[in-house]
């Protein structure tokens, strides 16, 4: 069973215990092109599941981030803040933000993998 789940709207959360790495999928920051700037909270900001917690600018668009789960912000990753290119290089590592989760149940609604990317292969197809 792996502890990473997906959003529709191509966010990520990897589960390690109680905390949530929350980031975009290397399909979305595929489709956003070279990332020039992350948006986000200040740690110990709460974050709900399906609200926008920040946004992703890149050269060709700005994109809301959506989170997948509620919790409290613990951190956010700094070295986004001068190196946002570090998501295009390798998104899964480069989380955004990491969220003390505060409902666990919330991981039954999003994607496992293999969901994920079908919904993936259905928007490449349109």
């Amino acid at each position: 069973m792996s502890n990473i789940y997906y959003s529709q709207t191509h966010e990520y959360v990897r589960v390690d215990g109680n905390i949530g790495y929350v980031g975009i999928t290397d399909y979305a920051q595929h489709a956003l092109g070279n990332i020039v700037y992350v948006d986000m909270p200040e740690v110990d900001d709460d974050v709900t599941a399906g609200e926008e917690f920040g946004a992703v600018e890149s050269v060709k668009a700005a994109s809301d981030l959506i989170s997948p789960v509620s919790g409290a912000v613990v951190e956010i990753n700094e070295h986004l803040i001068d190196n946002p290119r570090l998501v295009n290089e390798n998104a899964m590592e480069n989380w955004i933000i990491k969220v003390e989760l505060s409902d666990k149940s919330e991981l039954d609604e999003l994607l496992d993998e293999a969901a994920y990317k079908a919904l993936c292969e259905s928007e490449s197809a349109h």
